[in-house]
């Protein structure tokens, strides 16, 4: 663990915003590199939530991270890359020793406008079998931004925080 002040390479506000949260604190950081194949999500997630395990303050959260995990890679393999088997995703997850967590997941798509998803809660779209995945990453995580045209998605929680569900469910 160390601790990190600057981080070279940070292109957007929003990196910048995710980075000086996470340099007040120590943490530890994995960088991994997924092949576009739907079945590595449920092993790699699982792994992911062994190393996140190690940190007592992020396990309050873990199935809020487990499931927005799950979704952001989903939604990089199939809608991203579209399964390409040359194409990969690039997932960066950072815990610091407060517990909170930061995720960054790259896919090597178009991407997509995040802000012409339709909400999956409205009357219309209460009956689709699709298009809930950055919903439920949004109302999992602390907070969520999306670059490169919507290939990048970060990922923050806070140690401790509850989600939206369990806040309207209260």
């Amino acid at each position: 663990m160390f601790n990190k002040i600057d981080e070279p390479g940070i292109r957007s506000f929003r990196e910048r915003e995710f980075a000086s949260t996470m340099a007040s604190s120590s943490f530890v950081e994995l960088r991994n590199t997924l092949p576009s194949h739907v079945d590595i999500i449920s092993p790699f997630v699982d792994q992911q939530m062994r190393f996140l395990a190690r940190f007592p303050r992020a396990n309050a959260n873990t199935f809020e991270i487990e499931l927005a995990l799950r979704e952001a890679l989903a939604n990089a393999i199939v809608h991203g890359n579209r399964e390409h088997p040359h194409k990969l995703v690039y997932v960066k997850c950072r815990c610091t020793t407060q517990g909170d967590v930061s995720i960054t997941i790259t896919d090597e798509g178009r991407g997509f406008n995040d802000d012409a998803v339709p909400d999956p809660t409205s009357p219309g779209n209460r009956q689709r079998t699709y298009g809930r995945g950055i919903y439920l990453i949004r109302t999992l995580m602390d907070e969520v931004a999306f670059e490169q045209g919507g290939s990048v998605v970060h990922m923050h929680k806070r140690a401790n925080a509850t989600s939206d569900i369990a806040r309207k469910t209260q």
